[in-house]
């Protein structure tokens, strides 16, 4: 009897945890209901790849709030923010937490102005880039997104 009223407290104990977590996604999405998003990375990693990765935590941090299935996040890369590419094709931190937001269909659009007046190889240079990823111009390409109801971040 012991073993049966464990195993049926446990089971509920689970449910009860899983409707918790449930719930609690439920209420996010009534709260932030479905959202499209950019985020404007132009700047140096700082100490290292430090703000890169305060950005990419932002994003993550974004997803958790919302789930990914409420959100479209475009990260577009101009300027000194390619350096967030470059630096991840060498360093594992980076390229985890790219990889990581790519798996939650975060898309990252690179200026192609820079990538011309940089002189920056796309398959030498930048990590998980493609040409489908290339857009004519950063700042260009964030008026667009805004135009098309984007909300503009600036981590």
């Amino acid at each position: 009897m012991t073993f049966i009223r464990k195993a049926t407290t446990g089971l509920l104990a689970l449910t009860l945890a899983l409707l918790v977590v449930a719930t609690g996604d439920a209420q996010a999405s009534d709260r932030y209901g479905k959202q499209k998003v950019v985020y404007h990375i132009n700047y140096h990693g700082g100490d290292g790849d430090r703000a890169y990765l305060g950005a990419m935590n932002n994003i993550q941090n974004h997803i958790n709030a919302v789930g990914a299935q409420n959100m479209e996040i475009k990260v577009v890369l101009h300027g000194n923010g390619l350096g967030l590419l470059s630096q991840a094709k060498t360093n594992e931190k980076l390229s985890g937490r790219v990889l990581g937001l790519k798996g939650q269909n975060v898309d990252f659009h690179i200026c192609n102005n820079t990538l011309v007046g940089r002189n920056i190889d796309l398959d030498n240079d930048l990590f998980d880039a493609y040409e489908e990823d290339i857009v004519p111009s950063g700042v260009a390409e964030l008026s667009y997104l805004q135009q098309q109801g984007y909300t503009y971040i600036k981590p």
